[in-house]
């Protein structure tokens, strides 16, 4: 009889660390994985695996649609952003070649019209012409107009 009496203890000592509660617990679901590099899936087979995949999980499949469509839209917004800074960048080249080759032109311009005020005093001695003494300056302060034989009448 001590024998049965310690049976009886030791399961009411086993119900009291184990709730029931722990006991029905579900076990999750066991899914079946394949190796990826031996199974060559086409587009719409792993489209068709995405779709069952959203429908399966809590997260609908509206919010990865707005989530796949804003990463789309960014993409294609930085893409043409891209495209935009480039071309505005060759522009820009262009634009700075083209005021380069102008400076250029005005500088052999200037050049061209430094020589030819340097030889002018030559030419115009050639010319028989006379460099000039003084300065003779006209003041037009108590000028008066006269008028003319034609103006009275």
């Amino acid at each position: 009889m001590p024998a049965a009496a310690r049976r009886i203890q030791s399961r009411a000592r086993r119900e009291k660390r184990r709730p029931d509660s722990q006991q029905h617990e579900t076990r999750p679901e066991l899914q079946l994985l394949t190796n990826r590099r031996t199974n060559q899936h086409t587009l719409s087979e792993r489209a068709q695996q995405l779709i069952h995949w959203t429908r399966t999980r809590r997260t609908p499949m509206f919010h990865f649609m707005i989530a796949f469509s804003v990463l789309g839209a960014s993409l294609i917004g930085s893409l043409m952003l891209r495209t935009q800074m480039m071309e505005n960048s060759f522009e820009a080249t262009r634009e700075q070649q083209s005021i380069s080759r102008l400076t250029q032109d005005i500088e052999d311009d200037r050049s061209t019209l430094d020589s030819l005020q340097a030889s002018l005093p030559d030419k115009a001695q050639k010319m028989g012409m006379v460099p000039q003494q003084s300065s003779i300056s006209i003041d037009l302060q108590g000028y008066k107009a006269t008028q003319s034989s034609g103006d009275k009448q």
